[in-house]
Order: structure tokens, then sequence, then C-alpha cells
């Protein structure tokens, strides 16, 4: 594998009404094509902004992120969309599936969006939603579907634009126990059959675990674990 992401002392702070408040503080990490990372850390240790700006949803206070030796600093605004639209697929706790929308639907709008013709995003979407197990719920709206569908439904809207790094920032937190194991299950065979770079917020120490490495957020710093692996059973598919 080769060096895909490298952040080189990244600071984050925030304006808080008592002054600055520093988050990260400066963070050192190369992920390569094709890692599953999970980050671990406390509550408030900087996870989630860490991933924001992995995924060019903000920018460091100080320091550089880097994708393929490109920097993420010396891009505009609008080239920053375009990098997130055209690279980067996000997973959240939180499904923001429109609940007025079928699921078919619900993927199809970001390919719409990206002015794909209507025919060629229908078919891109259902062919996504038969990929996450999906195929006898396209034309269910939200509130039709349970928990693990939801996430599923926004697993494949994530794939719509064949991203080459998944974030997912507690894509189980929402979960039980079993839905979520069946949820990580998915995305690492994502991860296996796509190729796909995978870096995962969660506070769930056995999903960790098996993941290839763990990197442990402390007080705005990094501690990263040695590889962990129990991989994911190899014969699990979505279906």
């Amino acid at each position: 594998m080769s060096e895909f992401i490298r952040a080189d002392g990244v600071y984050k702070s925030f304006q808080i009404d008592g002054g600055p408040v520093e988050v990260l503080k400066g963070v050192d990490l190369s992920i390569e094509k094709g890692e599953f990372i999970a980050i671990v850390g406390p509550s408030g240790a900087g996870k989630s902004t860490f991933l924001h700006l992995l995924g060019a949803l903000d920018r460091p206070t100080a320091g550089e992120i880097f994708y393929e030796n490109v920097s993420l600093g010396q891009m505009d605004n609008g080239q920053l969309a375009g990098f997130r639209n055209q690279t980067v697929g996000f997973i959240f706790q939180f499904h923001h599936l429109l609940p007025e929308f079928t699921a078919l639907e619900n993927v199809m709008m970001p390919l719409l969006v990206a002015r794909r013709k209507r025919s060629q995003a229908r078919e891109i979407a259902a062919s996504l939603l038969r990929e996450v197990g999906l195929e006898s719920r396209l034309l269910h709206r939200p509130s039709e579907l349970s928990g693990g569908e939801q996430q599923r439904v926004a697993i494949a809207r994530a794939l719509g634009a064949k991203p080459k790094i998944i974030l997912a920032d507690e894509p189980t937190g929402n979960l039980d126990t079993k839905t979520g194991d069946a949820t990580f299950e998915l995305l690492h065979w994502l991860n296996r059959e796509r190729g796909l770079t995978f870096v995962m917020v969660t506070h769930n120490e056995k999903l960790a675990h098996r993941s290839d490495r763990i990197v442990t957020i402390l007080d705005g710093r990094i501690v990263e674990e040695p590889s962990c692996q129990a991989p994911a059973n190899p014969s699990i598919s979505p279906g």
C-alpha cells in the first residue's frame, strides 16, 4: 500500500466566549490506501473535529493535510467543494435521510445535484442499494425502514460519487449491538471489495479492534496503537 493521506502538525482552535480553545494540538498521521482505521478516544478529545478536517469540511488553524501529496490548504473554497464531491463519502451517526423521499430517491439526490441524468441516477442508485442488501426496499420511505436499513441507505448514498475514502462518524452509535455489528461488517466488506480507505470514529472498542489500526486521540493529540487486526469474516457479504 502507498500513502494516501498525511496530516502534518495539524492544530485546530475555536473561538469561545472566554477566548480560543485548542481542540487539536499538533496531530501527525499517515494513512495508506485501502486501510481501515478506527479513531477512538473520550468525548471532547477532538475525534470528530479531526474527521471534519480530513473531509475538508473545515480548515486547520495551523498545519497541513495532504491527499496524494496535494495540500488541501492550497485549495480555494470552490476547489475544496469539488474535492469533497469527487473524493470523500460521509457517513454519520444520524442518517440525515429526507423523510418524504424513498430510499431510491434519497440515494439519487446527490447524483442529480451532480447533474447526472435522472435515468442514469436511478440506475446507479438502484445498483448501490442492491449492493448494500436493500434491493427489496427501494421504494420504502425512511419511516418504513429499520434503523439499520436507514444506515444502509446512507452508506449507499455515500458511495454514489465513487469516493476514494469514506469518513464515518459513529456509524453504529445509534444502532443496537446486532445491527451495529452487521453495519460494520458491511463497511468492512466494502473496504475489501472496493479497496476503499475508511476512517471511522467510534466509541465501540470491540469494533475498533476489528479494524486494521486503532488511532487514539487524547486531549487533542494522537497516540497510535499497533495493528490490531481480527478481521471481519471474509465470507460475509451485505446480503
